[in-house]
């Protein structure tokens, strides 16, 4: 579904991303870990247009999108979840939402919305209150719902465990495990490495702007290099969904 080939981006003077190859398989999740710095965050940046690469090749769906901005590969089937959630403090849970849906023209807007408040029922409780004033954990579930309703075929999820308690995360998790069993291609950067390989098919590590390992999730869990790295010196076996999905639709 989603290939890159090559890719460098730059902040100024300064390489981030040192030629990134990275392919995502429609149906599958795929997590890409690694150190604060590594380049994680700006290779997202990068797919969605927010960042625009130098050099490299990045396709979805079998066509070239580099080089699109943010709004148009939303319009193509690809939504962030960005790290820190950034959703609209000032605004409701319910305008939140519908900002997600900006670019539809479809009748199934509100429709899409109650299936929302059905996944998660707090916001639906508080749909008429302000975003600034809900929980780490239900801004979060905000932010993914407003991703969602712009009905991805593919969705990037930056950090979404940051900051919140541990029974948040497993939560957070049990949804992401959720939304990739309804069909939904996921490209996941997360910090708690262990959780990320758990829900993962595949994983790739990045280093520097370079991706240094990669490969199913139970051959890099029991890599030496990710073991004494990410997981405390413990092996663990991983599980992961298995979900066809095709960019038809």
């Amino acid at each position: 579904m989603l290939k890159l080939s090559g890719i460098v981006a730059k902040y100024g003077n300064i390489t981030a991303l040192k030629g990134i190859d990275l392919e995502v398989p429609a149906g599958s999740v795929v997590s890409l870990i690694g150190a604060n710095g590594a380049g994680k965050s700006t290779t997202m940046k990068t797919i969605t247009g927010l960042m625009q690469a130098t050099e490299g090749q990045i396709t979805f769906c079998g066509q070239e999108i580099k080089g699109l901005a943010a709004h148009q590969t939303v319009s193509r089937g690809i939504s962030l979840v960005p790290e820190g959630r950034q959703i609209l403090g000032r605004m409701t849970v319910l305008e939140n939402l519908m900002i997600g849906a900006c670019q539809r023209r479809d009748n199934e807007i509100q429709a899409d919305i109650r299936r929302l408040f059905d996944r998660f029922p707090i916001l639906g409780e508080r749909r008429e209150q302000t975003g600034g004033t809900l929980s780490g954990g239900q801004q979060q579930m905000l932010a993914i719902g407003r991703a969602l309703m712009a009905r991805p075929k593919l969705l990037l999820l930056d950090e979404p465990s940051m900051g919140l308690a541990p029974l948040v995360v497993a939560d957070i998790f049990r949804i992401i495990r959720e939304i990739n069993q309804e069909g939904v291609t996921i490209l996941l950067v997360e910090q708690n490495v262990r959780q990320a390989l758990k829900v993962a098919d595949y994983a790739y590590v990045m280093e520097t702007g370079k991706i240094i390992l990669h490969g199913k999730t139970e051959e890099i869990i029991h890599n030496p290099r990710v073991v004494e790295a990410y997981l405390g010196g413990k092996q663990q076996p991983a599980q992961a969904p298995k979900v066809k999905e095709s960019c038809a639709g």
